[in-house]
Protein backbone atom coordinates (compact mmCIF):
# COMPACT_ATOMS: atom_id res chain seq x y z
CA UNK A 1 0.00 0.00 0.00
CA UNK A 2 1.18 3.64 -0.83
CA UNK A 3 0.40 6.48 0.99
CA UNK A 4 0.81 9.09 -2.21
CA UNK A 5 -1.45 7.05 -4.28
CA UNK A 6 -3.99 8.86 -5.79
CA UNK A 7 -7.31 9.34 -4.96
CA UNK A 8 -10.11 8.00 -6.44
CA UNK A 9 -12.96 9.38 -7.16
CA UNK A 10 -15.54 7.06 -8.86
CA UNK A 11 -18.05 6.19 -6.50
CA UNK A 12 -17.90 3.09 -4.82
CA UNK A 13 -22.24 2.26 -4.41
CA UNK A 14 -24.86 2.85 -6.16
CA UNK A 15 -26.85 6.55 -5.07
CA UNK A 16 -29.63 5.81 -2.77
CA UNK A 17 -32.54 9.04 -3.01
CA UNK A 18 -34.45 9.95 -0.15
CA UNK A 19 -37.94 12.19 -0.66
CA UNK A 20 -40.32 12.91 2.05
CA UNK A 21 -43.96 11.46 2.13
CA UNK A 22 -45.28 14.66 2.68
CA UNK A 23 -44.98 18.41 2.89
CA UNK A 24 -42.58 18.77 6.43
CA UNK A 25 -42.54 15.03 7.31
CA UNK A 26 -38.69 15.16 6.43
CA UNK A 27 -35.74 18.33 6.69
CA UNK A 28 -32.35 18.69 6.04
CA UNK A 29 -30.15 20.67 7.96
CA UNK A 30 -27.15 22.25 7.60
CA UNK A 31 -24.36 25.13 8.36
CA UNK A 32 -23.15 27.69 5.59
CA UNK A 33 -20.37 29.45 6.21
CA UNK A 34 -18.00 31.49 7.56
CA UNK A 35 -19.36 33.72 5.69
CA UNK A 36 -17.93 37.68 5.32
CA UNK A 37 -18.43 39.25 8.73
CA UNK A 38 -21.62 41.23 9.33
CA UNK A 39 -22.74 43.23 11.29
CA UNK A 40 -23.35 41.95 14.81
CA UNK A 41 -20.24 39.44 13.94
CA UNK A 42 -22.69 37.31 11.59
CA UNK A 43 -20.95 35.29 9.40
CA UNK A 44 -23.25 31.46 9.58
CA UNK A 45 -26.33 30.77 8.05
CA UNK A 46 -28.14 27.96 9.41
CA UNK A 47 -30.44 26.00 6.94
CA UNK A 48 -33.21 24.01 6.68
CA UNK A 49 -34.59 22.12 3.49
CA UNK A 50 -38.37 20.75 3.50
CA UNK A 51 -37.30 17.33 1.64
CA UNK A 52 -41.10 16.97 -0.11
CA UNK A 53 -41.54 21.00 -0.73
CA UNK A 54 -38.28 22.12 -1.09
CA UNK A 55 -39.37 25.00 1.25
CA UNK A 56 -36.41 26.50 2.86
CA UNK A 57 -35.96 27.86 5.99
CA UNK A 58 -32.87 29.72 7.38
CA UNK A 59 -31.23 32.28 10.11
CA UNK A 60 -28.03 33.77 10.11
CA UNK A 61 -26.02 34.06 13.39
CA UNK A 62 -22.30 35.25 14.61
CA UNK A 63 -22.01 31.09 16.17
CA UNK A 64 -23.91 28.02 16.38
CA UNK A 65 -24.12 26.19 19.53
CA UNK A 66 -26.75 23.20 20.19
CA UNK A 67 -29.29 25.54 22.20
CA UNK A 68 -29.05 27.58 18.58
CA UNK A 69 -29.88 24.99 16.82
CA UNK A 70 -33.04 23.51 19.27
CA UNK A 71 -34.49 27.07 19.35
CA UNK A 72 -34.65 27.47 15.58
CA UNK A 73 -35.71 23.68 14.93
CA UNK A 74 -38.76 25.05 17.55
CA UNK A 75 -39.65 28.45 16.00
CA UNK A 76 -38.73 27.84 12.77
CA UNK A 77 -39.82 24.22 12.17
CA UNK A 78 -42.19 23.05 14.73
CA UNK A 79 -44.14 26.06 15.28
CA UNK A 80 -44.66 27.13 11.81
CA UNK A 81 -44.92 23.57 10.33
CA UNK A 82 -45.74 20.78 12.62
CA UNK A 83 -43.67 18.54 14.12
CA UNK A 84 -41.32 16.13 11.77
CA UNK A 85 -41.06 12.67 11.33
CA UNK A 86 -36.91 12.94 10.69
CA UNK A 87 -34.23 15.30 10.91
CA UNK A 88 -31.25 15.11 8.23
CA UNK A 89 -28.05 16.84 9.56
CA UNK A 90 -24.19 16.22 9.51
CA UNK A 91 -22.24 14.83 12.75
CA UNK A 92 -21.62 18.35 14.06
CA UNK A 93 -21.20 18.66 17.67
CA UNK A 94 -24.48 21.67 17.07
CA UNK A 95 -26.62 18.35 15.89
CA UNK A 96 -25.01 15.55 17.14
CA UNK A 97 -25.40 16.67 21.59
CA UNK A 98 -27.50 15.35 23.66
CA UNK A 99 -29.39 18.45 24.64
CA UNK A 100 -30.61 18.26 21.06
CA UNK A 101 -31.02 14.72 21.23
CA UNK A 102 -32.64 14.95 23.73
CA UNK A 103 -35.24 17.61 22.70
CA UNK A 104 -35.63 15.65 19.40
CA UNK A 105 -36.53 12.42 21.31
CA UNK A 106 -39.27 14.01 23.51
CA UNK A 107 -41.18 15.27 20.22
CA UNK A 108 -40.77 11.61 19.00
CA UNK A 109 -38.25 13.32 16.01
CA UNK A 110 -36.01 10.65 14.82
CA UNK A 111 -32.33 11.99 14.51
CA UNK A 112 -30.47 10.78 10.90
CA UNK A 113 -26.97 11.44 10.44
CA UNK A 114 -24.97 11.51 7.23
CA UNK A 115 -21.67 9.71 6.47
CA UNK A 116 -18.59 11.73 8.15
CA UNK A 117 -16.20 13.97 5.86
CA UNK A 118 -19.17 12.87 2.57
CA UNK A 119 -22.10 15.88 2.67
CA UNK A 120 -23.20 14.51 -0.55
CA UNK A 121 -25.18 11.87 1.47
CA UNK A 122 -27.32 14.84 2.76
CA UNK A 123 -27.60 16.19 -1.19
CA UNK A 124 -30.79 18.10 -0.50
CA UNK A 125 -28.82 20.69 2.07
CA UNK A 126 -25.92 20.64 0.11
CA UNK A 127 -28.16 22.13 -3.05
CA UNK A 128 -29.93 24.36 -1.18
CA UNK A 129 -26.46 25.62 0.36
CA UNK A 130 -25.10 26.46 -2.63
CA UNK A 131 -27.98 27.57 -4.66
CA UNK A 132 -28.28 30.59 -1.66
CA UNK A 133 -25.17 31.47 -1.96
CA UNK A 134 -25.00 31.50 -5.35
CA UNK A 135 -27.82 33.96 -4.89
CA UNK A 136 -25.93 35.58 -2.25
CA UNK A 137 -23.30 36.28 -4.60
CA UNK A 138 -25.52 38.03 -7.20
CA UNK A 139 -27.16 40.27 -5.08
CA UNK A 140 -23.81 41.31 -3.36
CA UNK A 141 -20.99 42.30 -5.83
CA UNK A 142 -18.92 44.37 -3.71
CA UNK A 143 -20.74 44.50 -0.65
CA UNK A 144 -19.93 41.30 0.94
CA UNK A 145 -21.05 42.19 4.29
CA UNK A 146 -24.56 42.94 3.93
CA UNK A 147 -25.75 39.57 3.13
CA UNK A 148 -27.72 39.07 6.31
CA UNK A 149 -29.93 42.29 4.90
CA UNK A 150 -30.41 40.38 1.46
CA UNK A 151 -30.94 37.11 2.62
CA UNK A 152 -35.18 37.71 3.18
CA UNK A 153 -35.25 38.28 -0.46
CA UNK A 154 -33.14 35.19 -1.73
CA UNK A 155 -35.41 32.89 0.51
CA UNK A 156 -38.42 35.05 -0.88
CA UNK A 157 -36.95 34.23 -4.63
CA UNK A 158 -36.26 30.18 -3.94
CA UNK A 159 -39.52 30.23 -2.30
CA UNK A 160 -41.13 31.60 -5.36
CA UNK A 161 -39.40 29.94 -8.09
CA UNK A 162 -40.25 27.19 -9.64
CA UNK A 163 -37.49 23.42 -9.08
CA UNK A 164 -36.55 21.61 -11.80
CA UNK A 165 -37.44 18.30 -9.73
CA UNK A 166 -40.85 19.20 -8.83
CA UNK A 167 -41.98 21.46 -11.05
CA UNK A 168 -43.67 24.23 -8.84
CA UNK A 169 -42.76 26.39 -6.62
CA UNK A 170 -41.78 25.68 -2.67
CA UNK A 171 -44.74 28.02 -1.68
CA UNK A 172 -47.03 26.35 -3.81
CA UNK A 173 -46.24 22.89 -2.44
CA UNK A 174 -46.35 24.22 1.06
CA UNK A 175 -49.49 26.34 0.78
CA UNK A 176 -51.18 24.81 -1.77
CA UNK A 177 -51.50 27.80 -3.30
CA UNK A 178 -49.00 30.31 -5.17
CA UNK A 179 -47.74 33.32 -3.51
CA UNK A 180 -49.05 37.23 -4.69
CA UNK A 181 -46.40 38.20 -6.18
CA UNK A 182 -45.70 42.08 -7.41
CA UNK A 183 -46.27 41.33 -11.10
CA UNK A 184 -49.93 40.99 -9.42
CA UNK A 185 -50.02 44.23 -8.12
CA UNK A 186 -50.37 46.39 -11.63
CA UNK A 187 -51.68 43.44 -14.06
CA UNK A 188 -54.97 41.81 -13.41
CA UNK A 189 -54.99 37.78 -12.77
CA UNK A 190 -57.94 35.53 -12.20
CA UNK A 191 -57.15 35.49 -8.65
CA UNK A 192 -57.54 38.95 -7.97
CA UNK A 193 -60.31 39.51 -10.54
CA UNK A 194 -61.94 36.94 -8.31
CA UNK A 195 -61.48 38.50 -5.02
CA UNK A 196 -62.56 42.35 -6.61
CA UNK A 197 -66.21 40.43 -7.58
CA UNK A 198 -66.83 39.04 -4.05
CA UNK A 199 -66.11 34.97 -5.78
CA UNK A 200 -63.82 34.04 -2.93
CA UNK A 201 -65.89 30.95 -2.36
CA UNK A 202 -65.92 29.89 -6.45
CA UNK A 203 -61.78 30.74 -6.04
CA UNK A 204 -61.51 29.26 -2.65
CA UNK A 205 -63.02 25.50 -3.96
CA UNK A 206 -60.43 25.81 -6.81
CA UNK A 207 -57.72 26.40 -4.92
CA UNK A 208 -58.14 23.79 -2.67
CA UNK A 209 -58.11 21.14 -5.99
CA UNK A 210 -55.67 22.57 -7.30
CA UNK A 211 -53.38 21.76 -3.67
CA UNK A 212 -54.01 17.96 -3.89
CA UNK A 213 -52.96 17.82 -7.86
CA UNK A 214 -49.95 19.91 -7.72
CA UNK A 215 -48.77 17.54 -4.89
CA UNK A 216 -49.45 14.56 -6.47
CA UNK A 217 -47.79 15.95 -9.72
CA UNK A 218 -44.58 17.26 -7.63
CA UNK A 219 -44.19 13.54 -6.47
CA UNK A 220 -44.68 12.00 -9.62
CA UNK A 221 -42.12 14.18 -11.34
CA UNK A 222 -39.60 13.95 -8.38
CA UNK A 223 -39.97 10.09 -8.47
CA UNK A 224 -39.17 10.15 -12.12
CA UNK A 225 -36.21 12.64 -11.86
CA UNK A 226 -34.24 11.18 -9.23
CA UNK A 227 -34.78 7.28 -11.13
CA UNK A 228 -32.89 9.36 -13.35
CA UNK A 229 -30.49 10.98 -11.67
CA UNK A 230 -29.58 8.03 -10.22
CA UNK A 231 -29.68 6.29 -13.53
CA UNK A 232 -26.90 8.62 -14.76
CA UNK A 233 -24.86 8.34 -11.09
CA UNK A 234 -24.75 4.51 -10.99
CA UNK A 235 -23.18 4.58 -14.34
CA UNK A 236 -20.50 5.79 -12.80
CA UNK A 237 -20.22 3.47 -9.94
CA UNK A 238 -16.76 1.11 -9.95
CA UNK A 239 -17.25 -1.35 -6.37
CA UNK A 240 -15.02 -1.46 -3.35
CA UNK A 241 -15.89 -3.27 -0.71
CA UNK A 242 -13.78 -4.60 2.25
CA UNK A 243 -14.25 -7.32 4.83
CA UNK A 244 -13.98 -6.93 8.76
CA UNK A 245 -10.15 -7.32 9.49
CA UNK A 246 -8.72 -5.95 6.30
CA UNK A 247 -5.87 -3.58 6.29
CA UNK A 248 -6.63 -0.36 4.75
CA UNK A 249 -5.18 3.27 4.31
CA UNK A 250 -7.38 6.10 5.41
CA UNK A 251 -7.76 9.84 3.87
CA UNK A 252 -6.23 12.55 5.11
CA UNK A 253 -7.83 15.00 5.86
CA UNK A 254 -7.51 18.83 7.27
CA UNK A 255 -7.39 17.93 10.71
CA UNK A 256 -4.89 14.92 10.35
CA UNK A 257 -2.64 16.80 7.48
CA UNK A 258 1.56 16.99 8.59
CA UNK A 259 2.54 19.93 9.68
CA UNK A 260 4.60 21.70 7.07
CA UNK A 261 4.12 18.85 4.36
CA UNK A 262 2.80 21.37 2.42
CA UNK A 263 2.19 20.24 -1.73
CA UNK A 264 4.26 16.75 -0.31
CA UNK A 265 1.66 15.87 1.90
CA UNK A 266 0.88 12.24 1.17
CA UNK A 267 -2.77 11.28 0.04
CA UNK A 268 -3.22 8.57 2.50
CA UNK A 269 -2.26 7.91 6.16
CA UNK A 270 -1.77 4.55 8.55
CA UNK A 271 -2.82 1.85 7.99
CA UNK A 272 -6.25 0.81 9.85
CA UNK A 273 -8.19 -2.08 10.26
CA UNK A 274 -11.63 -2.46 9.21
CA UNK A 275 -13.84 -3.09 11.91
CA UNK A 276 -17.67 -2.88 10.59
CA UNK A 277 -19.29 -2.11 7.40
CA UNK A 278 -22.47 0.12 6.70
CA UNK A 279 -25.46 -0.11 4.58
CA UNK A 280 -24.32 3.08 3.25
CA UNK A 281 -20.66 1.61 1.96
CA UNK A 282 -18.88 3.58 4.63
CA UNK A 283 -16.52 1.61 6.93
CA UNK A 284 -15.90 1.71 10.88
CA UNK A 285 -11.97 1.36 11.53
CA UNK A 286 -9.86 0.70 14.51
CA UNK A 287 -6.00 1.55 15.12
CA UNK A 288 -3.67 -1.24 14.74
CA UNK A 289 -3.74 -1.85 18.80
CA UNK A 290 -7.87 -2.20 18.13
CA UNK A 291 -8.37 1.24 19.30
CA UNK A 292 -11.63 2.34 17.34
CA UNK A 293 -10.92 5.67 15.18
CA UNK A 294 -12.92 8.23 16.17
CA UNK A 295 -15.09 10.13 13.38
CA UNK A 296 -11.71 12.37 11.68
Amino acid sequence: MSKICPIPHMPSTTLKTVSGPWPFAQWGMDIVGPLPTAPAQKKFILVATDYFSKWVEAEAYASIKDKDVTKFVWKNIVCRFGIPQVIIADNGPQFDSIAFRNFCSELNIRNSYSTPRYPQSNGQAEATNKTLIIALKKRLEQAKGKWVEELPGVLWAYRTTPGRPTGNTPFALAYGMDAVIPTEIGLPTIRTDAAKQNDANTELGRTLDWADEVRESAAIRMADYQQRASAHYNRKVKPRSFKNGTLVLRKVFENTAEVGAGKFQANWERPYIVSKASESGAYHLQKLDGTPLLRP
